[in-house]
């Protein structure tokens, strides 16, 4: 119907919802000639689990008609996990977060958001069958949705063994063939770099992968700054249910728990960065420093966070990171962060520590 009388979808009380548009692109044009036409804003909601593999019905890019939002899995906020005390628009405004407490304070409930992601459907739920939409999303990428994205027959172990490679390298700016090394070592079976990136540009085709790209500002020394991408799945539960972990095993190996916990974060700082207008990115300079997530906006201004499971050690690990990164930064060509951050797992409250001004902030306490 879509393609004889697309009409006949288009018609109707708007604003209207079209979900998987991307199976009937002929769509695209259709709704851009009623947009025209009816001169009218927010009309059509097109929504879609991957892009459309193919695009040749599409003869018009969409320019001042279509705009993008990139929707992802709920974020803690959005889930009803985070009190949601510490607002990111009131760091970026530099309002003292003090005294705000978490929903979340008990690294077993952590453990158990990070390995149940944040589905709307398993959100409702509790206990083990809240993992179940995880392993179910985990099995119709394998069996299904890796192939059916551009209609290249991909072998379902093949895909299985290179998620689960993905998720050893949460976190890790490793290339393709550091990838590969790492399934020759941990899988069996050989991989060519073709096929590796093959498998791993489906999976970004339908969501399931998104990588951050790098931040580079103005330094004052002349330190390279590295740029490759780190790895992340969309949601931290793609990498549990990939690495077939629970919450009880992450409580028994806190090295993993802390990578997939980065995840998590990560995901949850870009929904609340899309709500400001903002994105995402990682810092990595060619003498070791790095940074887990730099929050930009479009206005220029940006914090610096870094990202751990939790306890005191750590926190001033990440503390030390932050200041040295901020006392590189010429401020001569750049504004200086608008503030430095600890973003943790658990924890009592958010504070500001009165010697270097480094917000920490429980992640149960966050929202945009």
């Amino acid at each position: 119907m879509a393609r004889i009388r697309p009409s006949e979808i288009l018609d109707g009380a708007t604003p209207r919802l079209i979900d998987e548009w991307q199976q009937a692109p002929v769509l695209w044009d259709a709704i851009r000639y009623r947009v025209d036409h009816a001169q009218e804003r927010g009309q059509f909601l097109l929504t879609g689990s991957s892009v459309p593999s193919d695009d040749s019905e599409i003869r018009h890019s969409g320019t001042g008609r279509y705009s993008w939002l990139k929707m992802r899995p709920m974020s803690l906020f959005e889930s009803g996990e985070s009190s949601g005390e510490v607002s990111l628009a009131d760091l970026f405004a530099g309002r003292d977060p003090t005294g705000a407490h978490p929903f979340l304070s008990e690294l077993p409930e952590i453990a158990q958001a990070v390995c149940r992601g944040g589905w709307p459907v398993a959100c409702e739920l509790s206990g083990e069958v809240a993992l179940d939409a995880s392993f179910d999303y985990l099995e119709a990428v394998v069996k299904c949705d890796i192939s059916r994205v551009d209609g290249v027959s991909r072998d379902e172990d093949r895909a299985r063994r290179i998620m689960r490679s993905y998720a050893r390298l949460q976190g890790t700016q490793s290339t393709v063939t550091v990838i590969k090394e790492d399934l020759e070592v941990n899988e069996a079976g050989s991989f060519d770099d073709d096929t590796v990136y093959s498998y791993i540009n489906a999976l970004k085709r339908i969501f399931a992968i998104e990588d951050m790209p790098a931040w580079c500002p103005s330094l004052r020394c002349k330190t390279p700054v590295r740029t490759s991408d780190t790895r992340y799945y969309t949601d931290p539960s793609i990498a549990a249910a990939a690495l077939r972990v629970g919450p009880g095993g992450l409580m028994k190996d806190l090295r993993t728990f802390g990578f997939l916990f980065e995840t998590l974060a990560i995901r949850d700082l870009r929904v609340y960065a899309d709500a400001q207008i903002g994105e995402v990115r990682h810092y990595h300079d060619a003498s070791g420093l790095e940074c887990d997530a730099v929050v930009y906006l479009r206005d220029g201004s940006y914090g610096l966070v870094e990202i751990k499971i939790g306890g005191q050690p750590l926190i001033e690990k990440g503390a030390a990171t932050l200041v040295k990164l901020a006392n590189k930064i010429d401020v001569g060509k750049m504004e200086k962060p608008s503030f430095l951050m600890v973003l943790t797992a658990v924890g009592d409250c958010a504070y500001r520590r009165p010697n270097d001004g480094v917000i920490v902030c429980p992640i149960g306490s966050l929202r945009p």
